[in-house]
């Protein structure tokens, strides 16, 4: 303790003492008596409390801070490397039911809606004039099936005399014209008659593959053409289905590497549900890169067993490129960055705050691995870190956050 004089304030400044001794003692103003040499032991106090302040007050008031935060654990788990998008559901086979033959439809077999499956009747037309042309090709067939065999017989016969040098060539040839002639007349028929017997078989329609029927667009008594415009009914393949989604052009090559090793898992969610996850795998990549937006599309394969996804419905998709086992892992809100890079706040002994610089790995979900500087079983801080600075002490708040279990 120096005294400075009846009239001066007492000071007292030790280097521990904090942002108390930083303020300067107050003087009292020259007065009559004062010696000159009072004033000048004043001013070297002064500085000398001002040095002890910048050697040892800022140590002295961060070990005196306590700063309220939230911490969680760093643990070691299993981590996917995953790409995300949003896709479309796409039907896995979309077939248009229309007529190929004119007629009036006498009977719809199926209601709106239904399940069918590959072969069951949808539609009957009326097929009575497609018998009347069966019917009308086969006589013609059975005529020129008659007269084949009388031409075959005189052709024989002709032959047979020009060989024994009775006949002439013309005569000869004349049986030989008409009976190859009536050959070709004898196929021709054969193939109408077939060609009435497919007819025929159009005016029953059945279902092609296995799905599910659309919007029925006519009905018993409509009369359709061939081949129209609008199909009479759309089915639907939606087991199994296809997600169609792009991911960025500069994670094709990995998605292509680890593709060739495995199948790679794809899982969607709908917007409206997202705990329920559909699994499917990556079935197709594009053969090109759509210039424009930089993206490639890619198609997964989903069994669809629950009818979760629906043709045209947009889902959130989760490729999973690859999974890297045994990674040290924090909540990604403890992850800061800073001039010299990311660091975390990792709560030492005595609860005192450290800064510890790391190198981050791949971010998955709400969760960021460290690939060096941290180790499982550290604690760091996740909310709070804006008070914080390396030396002070930090007072957790709650318990530790929970950490997700390891995928």
């Amino acid at each position: 303790m120096d005294t400075l004089g009846s009239n001066e304030q007492r000071a007292y400044c030790t280097p521990g003492d904090g942002l108390e001794c930083c303020r300067a003692p107050r003087t009292a103003r020259p007065g009559r008596g004062r010696s000159r040499l009072a004033g000048i032991a004043a001013l070297v106090f002064a500085i000398g409390v001002a040095v002890g302040c910048s050697r040892g007050g800022n140590e002295g008031y961060v070990a005196s801070m306590h700063v309220p935060v939230l911490v969680a654990k760093a643990v070691r788990k299993t981590v996917a490397d995953e790409l995300h998008a949003i896709g479309k559901v796409e039907a896995h086979s979309t077939v248009d039911i229309k007529a190929q033959i004119n007629g009036e439809v006498l009977e719809v077999h199926f209601h709106e809606g239904q399940d069918v499956k590959k072969g069951d009747l949808l539609f009957t037309l009326d097929p009575r004039p497609y018998q009347a042309a069966l019917l009308q090709a086969q006589a013609d067939l059975a005529k020129d099936r008659a007269q084949l065999a009388q031409a075959k017989a005189d052709y024989e016969r002709y032959a047979y005399l020009l060989k024994k040098r009775v006949g002439s060539q013309q005569q000869y040839d004349q049986a030989l014209a008409a009976y190859e002639g009536l050959k070709a007349s004898v196929a021709a028929d054969e193939a109408a008659v077939q060609n009435a017997r497919i007819n025929l078989s159009y005016t029953r329609i059945r279902s092609p593959i296995d799905g599910r029927t659309g919007n029925l667009i006519v009905h018993a008594g409509n009369l359709v053409k061939a081949n129209a415009d609008t199909a009479m009914v759309t089915i639907n393949q939606i087991h199994p289905v296809y997600v169609d989604f792009s991911i960025p052009e500069k994670d094709l090559d990995q998605v292509r590497a680890n593709m060739a090793e495995h199948p790679l898992p794809v899982f969607v969610t709908t917007p409206t549900d997202k705990d329920e996850r559909e699994r499917g795998y990556l079935s197709f990549i594009d053969n090109q890169v759509d210039s424009t937006t930089g993206t490639i599309l890619l198609k997964g394969t989903f069994k669809n067993a629950n009818e979760q996804l629906w043709p045209g419905q947009f889902v959130n998709v989760t490729l999973v490129v690859r999974r890297m086992p045994d990674q040290v892992v924090v909540p990604s809100q403890a992850v800061q960055t800073g001039q010299d890079g990311s660091y975390v706040f990792v709560v030492g002994r005595k609860m005192k705050a450290e800064m510890r610089k790391v190198v981050l790995g791949a971010t998955v979900g709400g969760d960021t691995v460290i690939a060096r500087g941290l180790k499982a079983g550290e604690t760091v801080v996740t909310d709070g870190q804006l008070r914080l600075v390396p030396g002070a002490t930090v007072i957790i708040k709650q318990g530790l956050e929970p950490r997700q279990a390891a995928s």
